[in-house]
């Protein structure tokens, strides 16, 4: 698969053979984020859907609340030629303009990365300021949950071939796929399906679910309330912030996904069986 996005083909020798063979690696760039002109942040990203990377993070990041609030999202030509595809720029409207110079005052002399994050006490309550609860009263069978691993493992090619990338799926409540995502962040995957489900106008997604691969912390819960998704599940733990976030707004929260049987760690009423 050479020439796919985010993939390169490296030379590797292997113990016991000599002749150097090809192998598969998953890609890793940073990409700048600007906002308004203005340098926001840096993301290391598989590229790919930069620009739904973008509208999801900058919503997570309490710059937009909706898509209104979005004007363009462009790629900077004023970038150097090892930068162009690797710089973009939100440009942001209304209300939010002025939540733009809020944070940018908190970020001063700040390095951030994707992986970082508010996260205590005084987050979950300015959280529920913004979204006090997800809607979403419905249930679904234990068996739709127990499926998810394996319908978003079929739509992994990335993954696949290097063996390398965090995935996020979005599902409706009988388990069929409705968006994925590879990243080598987990938290740029589910940005991705936010970001792209934002610009199309769904939000909330009051009647979807979301699978993650690896564990989920504070931060992915985080992005599925302002997503609105009801229910999030991963294959692996949930750290404590997590499950707290969860049980204060609503969430159902899963975890060790990985065959007929899994834990569910908050609002288990949505889950029949």
């Amino acid at each position: 698969m050479p020439g796919t996005p985010g993939i390169r083909e490296v030379m590797i020798t292997r113990p016991g053979t000599p002749r150097p063979e090809p192998d598969r690696v998953a890609v890793e760039e940073p990409m700048e984020v600007r906002v308004n002109g203005a340098p926001f942040a840096v993301i290391m990203r598989t590229p790919g859907a930069d620009r739904d990377l973008a509208a999801g993070f900058l919503l997570a990041e309490d710059v937009v609340r909706s898509a209104g609030e979005i004007g363009t999202i462009e790629y900077c030509a004023d970038a150097d030629d090892e930068g162009r595809d690797n710089t973009i720029n939100v440009t942001v409207l209304g209300d939010a303009i002025a939540r733009l110079e809020v944070r940018l005052g908190d970020r001063r002399q700040v390095m951030m990365t994707a992986s970082c994050g508010l996260c205590g006490r005084r987050t979950i309550e300015s959280l529920q300021a913004r979204v006090s609860a997800v809607a979403g009263q419905w249930t679904v069978p234990a068996g739709v949950i127990a499926s998810l691993p394996n319908r978003l493992r079929a739509a992994q090619a990335v993954f696949e071939s290097t063996g390398g990338l965090h995935a996020a799926g979005l599902f409706d409540r009988a388990g069929v796929l409705q968006l994925s995502a590879e990243d080598v962040g987990r938290h740029n995957a589910v940005d991705k399906i936010v970001g792209r489900t934002l610009l199309a106008g769904q939000h909330p997604l009051n009647d979807r679910l979301l699978l993650v691969s690896g564990r989920t912390s504070f931060e992915l819960v985080q992005k599925v309330l302002l997503a609105g998704v009801p229910l999030i599940a991963a294959v692996s733990a949930p750290s404590s912030l997590a499950i707290d976030l969860a049980t204060e707004t609503g969430i159902t929260l899963c975890g060790f996904v990985r065959g007929p049987t899994f834990n569910i760690y908050t609002h288990p009423h949505r889950i029949d069986g």
